[in-house]
C-alpha cells in the first residue's frame, strides 16, 4: 500500500505524525512511504532522515493525496484539503469530528474511510500528557507580570510564599499538569469526580497533594484562595451549565491565572480559544491561556511519543486491512468515524443530530470476536441511518 505523511499546516503546529524510525518500520513491512517535503523540520527530522529510512519526498500535500491510499497527519483536515480526498482513501489523524460539522461532511462526501485518532489511546494520549505538562508550565507563565499576572514564582522565594494552584480533573491530562506543577515548586490542589484518581494522586505524592471531589460548591469555594486553575476536563458538549461561571472567575484575586489546556466550550464561562500568536488575555482581572495545540509547543518531543504510540494502529491498518484491525483492537474501531459515504462516531451523530451506523454493524463484525473497548464519550445517539437500525439496536 502507498502511505502518506502529510505536513502540518494548522496555523502554530510544528508536529509531525511519524517520524524516521516509524517510517523504517513501515518499510520493512513492504509499504511504499511519502513523506510531504519538510514534514518533520519543525520537529527535528530534516528530509534526508526520511529518504535514508525508506520514504520518498514529494513536494506537496496534492502529490500525497494523489500517490496514496492511506494519509496520516496530526491535525485536522483542513478546508483547502477537502477536494484533495478520494473515495475509499483511509485517514488517520485527529479530526475532532463533533466540534467540526463541515470536516464531517467533507469525509462523507468524499467517501473516505476516516479514523479520528484521539479516540484509539487505550492508555491515554501522548498528546494529552504533552498538553498537561506545556499547559501547566504556560500557566505559570502566565503569572509573571509581562502577561498581566501577579507576578508569583512557583516555588516562592525566600520570604515570599509559592504558588497555589488547582487542577480541575485527574485524567492523563490533570495528572501531567500536577507533574509539572509539583515539580517546580507549587502547592497544587487536585478535584475530580473519580476518587480512585484522586486517591492514586495522594498515594503517589505521598499524601503532599489536596484532593477533593470535583463540584461547582467545592471549586467556588477554592478559587479565591488560587493564584493558578489548570482546567483538564473534557466537557460533555451536550452540557447546559459552566463547571466554572463568569461570577466564580470574578472570584479568583487580580492577576491570577487560568490555564484552559481541554479548551472545550462550555467548561469555563469567560473561555475563548486563542493562538500561539496571541496565546493569553484578561477578563475579570484574571489571565488566560486557552490555546488549543499545547502540544506543538515541544514539537520534538510530542513527535516522538506520539509516533511511537500509533504506530502499532497505522500498521495493523496497512498489514491487516481495515475491518480485522478494528475487529482485533476496540480502541481503533471507535475511532472509525467515516466509513464509504456513512457516518460510525456516535458522538458526532449525537452532537450534530446526523444518522449513524455502529462501527461493527457496517464492518459486517461477528460480536463475539469483537475486541473490547469503552465508550469515549457520554454523549449517546439512536439516530440510525434507517438501513441499519435493526442491526444497530440489536448489537
Amino acid at each position: 500500500m502507498n502511505f502518506g505523511i502529510l505536513k502540518e499546516i494548522k496555523e502554530g503546529e510544528h508536529r509531525v505524525i511519524l517520524t524516521p524510525a516509524e517510517v523504517a518500520v513501515i518499510s520493512q513491512d513492504g509499504h511504499r512511504v511519502y513523506v510531504e517535503q519538510n514534514a518533520g523540520v519543525d520537529a527535528g527530522f530534516e528530509n534526508e532522515e526520511y529518504v535514508k529510512a525508506g520514504a520518498t519526498i514529494l513536494s506537496t500535500a496534492k502529490e500525497i493525496y494523489e500517490t496514496c491510499d492511506f494519509v496520516a497527519k496530526v491535525k485536522e483536515i483542513e478546508p483547502c484539503e477537502y477536494d484533495l480526498l478520494h473515495e475509499s482513501q483511509i485517514i488517520f489523524t485527529c479530526i475532532h469530528p463533533a466540534a467540526h460539522p463541515g470536516q464531517v461532511d467533507a469525509l462523507l462526501n468524499k467517501k473516505v474511510t476516516a479514523f479520528t485518532a484521539e479516540d484509539s489511546h487505550e492508555f491515554g494520549s501522548p498528546n494529552s500528557e504533552a498538553a498537561g505538562k506545556a499547559g501547566a508550565f504556560m500557566g505559570l507563565f502566565a503569572l509573571m507580570s509581562v502577561n498581566g499576572g501577579c507576578g508569583k514564582f512557583a516555588s516562592g522565594l525566600g520570604g515570599a510564599p509559592n504558588v497555589k494552584a488547582l487542577v480541575i480533573g485527574a485524567g492523563t491530562v490533570g495528572k501531567a499538569a500536577v507533574n509539572t506543577l509539583y515539580s517546580a515548586g507549587a502547592y497544587v490542589s487536585v478535584c475530580d469526580v473519580n476518587l480512585k484518581n484522586l486517591r492514586e494522586i495522594s498515594e503517589k505524592y505521598g499524601g503532599r497533594i489536596e484532593t477533593f471531589l470535583s463540584n461547582k460548591y467545592n471549586i467556588a469555594n477554592t478559587l479565591p484562595k488560587i493564584d493558578l486553575v489548570v482546567n483538564c476536563v473534557r466537557w460533555p458538549k451536550h452540557a447546559k451549565e459552566h463547571l466554572i461561571t463568569r461570577e466564580m472567575v470574578a472570584s479568583m484575586h487580580k492577576g491570577s491565572a487560568i490555564a484552559d489546556i481541554s479548551c472545550d466550550e462550555g467548561v469555563i464561562e469567560t473561555f475563548h480559544s486563542t493562538t500561539h500568536a496571541k496565546p493569553f488575555y484578561i477578563e475579570e482581572g484574571v489571565v488566560h491561556y486557552c490555546v488549543s495545540n499545547i502540544p506543538a509547543l515541544i514539537a520534538g518531543s510530542t513527535s516522538v511519543a506520539y509516533a511511537s504510540s500509533v504506530l502499532p494502529h497505522i500498521r495493523n491498518i496497512l498489514n491487516m486491512g481495515i475491518k480485522r484491525a478494528c475487529q482485533q483492537n476496540g480502541y481503533l474501531r471507535r475511532s472509525l468515524t467515516a466509513y464509504n459515504g456513512y457516518l460510525t462516531h456516535e458522538e458526532t451523530s449525537g452532537i450534530q443530530q446526523k444518522p449513524w451506523v455502529k462501527p461493527e454493524v457496517i464492518l459486517n463484525l461477528s460480536k463475539s470476536d469483537l475486541a473490547y473497548a469503552p465508550k469515549n464519550t457520554s454523549t449517546s445517539s439512536s439516530l440510525f441511518y434507517k438501513e441499519y437500525e435493526s442491526l444497530c439496536q440489536n448489537i
